[in-house]
């Protein structure tokens, strides 16, 4: 059994940093001094524990870890709380933060402040976390320690006296930044005689143990056998085992006191009931109010996965509710589509999630699938006063009933070399962005918030940003409410016929230039058949852009050999007449090749 340490020797603490600054890598070493994991079972990313994020080199889940470490005789805990550096996971993030004591801000030596590191630094900041700044990868040939520090007291306005110089590759530095840990990261506060409250930070699905819920207690302790709680969907459960989290294997433990970190097995069927950022308190002695910031995790991008084979529709379905088990913040309704047949509408966090969640449905339960172009949600008011929230293009009233249509718009913060500003200031105000800031940091670096709908972001902004570039800009946004916008439906018809999953929401000053790219490149997808075909994008009842599809001739006067003029004619006209006949009850099939390229246009 765990050894009981007091509070004031209990240090909780975060690492921020941007994607790719060696947050991973640091808490990899970290973990190595304390001698958590034995050199043998030691890996790289061993906080990471899904495939994808070891290939892509992200942190997708926060991941937990208590750690022992012994200083003068004295012991002491430290609770290291990994965080995703994405924004799709920002959410994460400010749970996770809102559970430490300090935070450790990791700069790249060689890359400098970027803009992730920022919108992390202002979280940390608003929970009153004690910061330290950490330069790592001095190990590097192009490292600059100095430049790097001036550049976050210039960005962010931290004091950089005491700082730590880090090299997470080779370990150097690292025994130091763990005694700064020590010395400068305050110890818990809370009452211990306090009715019990805890902050679920993060919760997942344990095929054997049911739901678990990672939580800090803040206050009173959690007990074995208890029954404890849960303030936001004002359920009660027991405490049927309690561990402290380990990238190995969990310790147990009888209780949990106040300041640590642990995880709750409450043999919980789903993780709906553990959501990230509610409260548990116990059900004798409960708290008198929740811990403040708990918000239900809201999609914020909608797009349809369809299986390619349409025999595959209840397999999806079942890959959805397994994946739900450990991603409550997925959401999925069944849709079908005249173009794809059966799928489901589902929402995500932001674009990464959207990658990450197809990748693994592909991966992890072996299925094909199509996703459709990724949509915001928008909010429509209707003539007749009503406001409506629309998730799929599909649902928009006809033109003559709607009022005005409101779309989502994002804070982003872009940090990029100065060069690149003229190159940036056309991308920026090509996708509709409103310049707030534009402040030179150094000799070298620009920093640009605009607002900017994220509509205009779903789809393909970032690659935009990094091909303009040359991959120097980081990017980071949030989102800031509802605009009103000057907006249109762009339906695609193929032969008469609109095809629905092609349906999108587009400005109206930019709808017939999209809709005549749309149309010249379907028209080189869609196979001939054996009458004209006509592609054409519409308004409400109104063609703004059209092409034809040619039909397959067929020599009908090949058995005309000489003879009067009029014979051939003859044929030809009764082709004629059966084309035109062929064209009014012909259906065409728009081929999934097709659609997918449409997606990935570029107009």
């Amino acid at each position: 059994m765990v050894k009981e340490v007091p509070q004031a020797n209990i240090r909780n603490f975060s690492i921020i940093a941007h994607i790719d600054h060696g947050k991973s890598t640091l808490a990899d070493r970290i973990i190595q001094h304390c001698g958590a994991v034995p050199d043998r079972e030691m890996s790289a990313q061993v906080m990471d524990t899904m495939d994808i994020e070891k290939e892509r080199g992200i942190t997708i889940k926060a991941q937990s870890v208590r750690l022992d470490y012994f200083r003068d005789g004295q012991h002491y805990v430290l609770n290291l709380i990994d965080t995703p550096g994405h924004v799709d996971f920002s959410y994460e993030v400010s749970r996770s933060l809102a559970s430490s004591d300090g935070a450790l801000l990791i700069v790249d030596a060689a890359q400098g402040v970027e803009a992730q590191t920022i919108a992390n630094v202002y979280i940390a900041m608003e929970n009153e976390l004690e910061l330290l700044p950490v330069v790592n990868k001095i190990d590097l040939p192009a490292a600059d320690p100095d430049r790097v520090l001036a550049e976050l007291e210039e960005a962010i306005g931290i004091d950089v006296t005491e700082h730590n110089l880090v090299s997470a590759k080779t370990g150097q530095g690292v025994p130091e930044l763990i005694d700064a840990i020590v010395d400068r990261i305050p110890a818990p506060k809370g009452d211990e005689n306090a009715p019990c409250k805890a902050l679920i930070y993060d919760s997942w699905f344990d095929n054997y143990l049911g739901a678990l819920a990672l939580v800090r207690v803040f206050d009173g302790s959690i007990s074995k056998g208890e029954i404890m709680r849960v303030m936001g969907t004002k359920q009660e459960h027991q405490v049927l085992n309690l561990m402290y989290p380990n990238p190995i294997l969990p310790t147990p433990t009888k209780v949990i006191q106040t300041g640590e970190i642990g995880i709750v097995v409450m043999g919980l069927k789903t993780v709906d009931s553990l959501r990230t950022g509610d409260t548990i308190t116990s059900a004798k002695k409960p708290t008198a109010e929740a811990i403040e910031g708990f918000q239900p995790a809201k999609p914020f991008v909608f797009a349809g996965i369809y299986p390619i084979e349409t025999d595959k529709f209840e397999d999806l379905r079942d890959a959805l509710n397994k994946l739900k088990l450990n991603d409550s913040s997925l959401s999925f309704e069944p849709e079908s589509s005249l173009a794809l047949g059966s799928g489901f509408r589902t929402g995500f966090l932001g674009m990464l999630h959207m990658e990450v969640v197809k990748e693994r449905l592909e991966r992890e339960f072996d299925l094909e699938l199509i996703a459709t172009a990724p949509t915001v949600v928008y909010r429509v008011l209707k003539t007749d006063g009503t406001e409506i929230e629309i998730q799929n293009p599909s649902e928009l009233p006809e033109p003559s009933r709607i009022d005005t249509i409101y779309e989502p718009y994002v804070k982003a913060t872009i940090l990029a070399p100065q060069e690149y500003v003229g190159n940036l200031i056309t991308l920026l105000n090509n996708r509709r962005g409103v310049q707030n800031k534009m402040d030179y940091l150094n000799e070298t670096r620009v920093l640009l918030e605009y607002d900017i709908p994220m509509n205009e972001i779903v789809m393909d902004f970032y690659d935009k940003l990094k091909s303009t570039t040359r991959g120097y800009a980081s990017f980071d946004y949030e989102p800031i409410g509802f605009r009103e916008g000057n907006l249109v439906k762009l339906d695609i018809r193929v032969a008469g016929d609109i095809v629905d999953s092609l349906s999108i929401i587009v400005p109206e000053e930019k709808a017939r230039n999209r809709g005549l790219a749309f149309v010249n490149q379907l028209k080189e997808l869609i196979p001939r058949q054996l009458f004209e075909v006509a592609i054409q994008a519409s308004i409400g009842s109104t063609v703004i852009a059209r092409s034809n599809v040619k039909s397959m001739g067929k020599n009908v006067t090949a058995k005309c050999y000489g003879g009067d003029i009029s014979r051939k004619r003859k044929l030809l006209d009764k082709q004629k007449e059966g084309k035109k006949r062929m064209k009014s009850i012909g259906k065409v099939e728009v081929p999934q090749e097709a659609f997918m390229a449409v997606l990935k246009l570029d107009t």
